[in-house]
């Protein structure tokens, strides 16, 4: 029987190519899709950077089987669940020293909204209600609730929503091809970039800024790498002016650079961080805000019966999605995942830059199990050479994923030398015909 496809509207799809030519997958197990018809699909992109530890793993489905018996929902606002509590002693083990308090969220566009309102309300609860502007940075993405697209700087997910948030500035981005061009691994050139701040705040004044956002490694808009020592100083800049600094961890966080966050692995400690995606394998949908305690502190005033933070949402520490990232957890530490792309990652640049010789290829950028073709645009028609190569691959039994004229790899952590050379191997055909 086919399934009608006109009632569903898909979400950052283009519809009427897809229904013309649907692309169905209705199995997944390890590193594969399945679709109704029986055919595997090699899956280079984790399903959606999130599915870390592959699909269907046993532990995690259990898990959430029987939870669902169990408890199946427990309000969150005044009560609570002993599985919430458990999860965020488990999660404060693996963050940075500082980053111990755990507000739960269902994505990691809630994760963003909650964050950015974490470090609005942290400045008026100490008495520098003043400090309301936020500040991110060309080319991020941090989703697409309306604080996430006023911070973001990617177009196409701003122009038709109006003025967005008052008081938002950007950020240079760190793309620099003239001098970073094919780097394996971070670029030499760029920490300066870090220094567009001091002129944000010379133009706003500091006492007016609440926070700066940004990606440690920047993945949908292309997998832009952060320049050696550029995080590192705009930490000493935020530092110096009493700004928040955010991480948007919702792609790097849960092993995808070699350390369980960006934040371990490239030694920089933000003040609040947001997670999402592999925190339950995405399995069931959850998000996350990781605050260092200071933060937290700030609002622990007044009467005690009163509620210091008037945020929230019905869904926050669902049972079943705390089952769920408990379960992948566990799954991360037995097979010791959270560092398996640090072993991976040398085999996997390797391969990946293999790529920078073929027609059309004009940069290859990689950190961790994390990678980025970009092609040259097809003139006056952007994104279509790359959404091409998206397409070939899928008929050639591997999912890749496109964004602009970039193609960007993140395959599950479980991924084997065999698998990297068929993705690869599969890739640099479809490159080759899209010439």
């Amino acid at each position: 029987m086919t399934t009608p496809l006109d009632a569903y509207w898909m979400p950052f799809t283009a519809n009427r190519q897809f229904k013309s030519a649907p692309r169905l997958v209705s199995k997944a197990q390890g590193m594969h899709f399945t679709t109704p018809e029986g055919r595997q699909v090699l899956d280079g992109v984790a399903g959606l950077w999130c599915v870390n530890a592959g699909h269907a793993r046993p532990r995690i489905v259990q898990a959430i089987q029987a939870q669902a018996a169990e408890l199946d929902f427990a309000p969150p606002f005044q009560m609570a669940h002993p599985k919430v509590f458990e999860l965020a002693e488990r999660l404060v083990k693996l963050t940075p020293p500082g980053l111990d308090k755990v507000f739960f969220t269902n994505s990691g566009s809630e994760s963003v909204e909650t964050a950015l309102k974490m470090a609005l309300a942290y400045h008026r609860v100490r008495g520098e209600g003043q400090r309301t502007r936020l500040i991110g940075r060309e080319r991020g993405y941090h989703g697409v609730n309306f604080g996430g697209i006023s911070v973001g700087g990617m177009v196409a997910n701003r122009k038709m929503f109006g003025p967005m948030l008052g008081g938002v500035d950007h950020l240079r981005h760190t793309h620099d091809p003239a001098r970073n061009a094919f780097t394996r691994g971070q670029p030499e050139h760029g920490a300066e970039l870090a220094d567009d701040l001091e002129r944000l705040v010379a133009l706003h004044d500091a006492s007016t800024i609440a926070a700066v956002i940004v990606e440690p490694l920047a993945g949908s808009t292309g997998v832009l790498v952060p320049p050696k020592g550029y995080l590192q100083r705009l930490r000493s800049i935020c530092d110096r002016h009493g700004i928040l600094l955010i991480f948007d961890e919702v792609i790097t966080g849960f092993g995808r650079l070699g350390a369980p966050f960006a934040a371990n692995h490239l030694g920089v400690t933000p003040d609040l961080m947001t997670v999402a995606k592999g925190l339950t394998n995405g399995c069931v949908p959850m998000g996350a805000v990781f605050a260092q305690r200071f933060i937290h502190d700030a609002f622990m005033n007044g009467p005690e019966h009163l509620i210091e933070f008037f945020h929230g949402y019905t869904y926050s520490g669902h049972p079943l999605a705390c089952a769920a990232a408990l379960a992948t957890l566990d799954t991360y530490a037995e097979e010791g995942l959270l560092t398996r792309a640090s072993d991976m990652a040398a085999t996997f640049e390797s391969a990946v830059h293999t790529l920078a010789g073929l027609p059309n290829v004009v940069d290859v950028r990689n950190m961790g199990l994390v990678g980025g073709i970009e092609l040259a645009p097809i003139p006056g028609e952007p994104g279509k050479r790359a959404f091409q190569v998206f397409l070939d691959c899928w008929e050639h039994g591997v999912l890749v994923r496109n964004t602009g004229d970039t193609i960007a790899l993140s395959p599950p952590l479980i991924i084997e030398q065999h698998h990297i050379e068929q993705i690869i191997g599969t890739l640099a055909q479809a490159i080759t015909r899209a010439a």
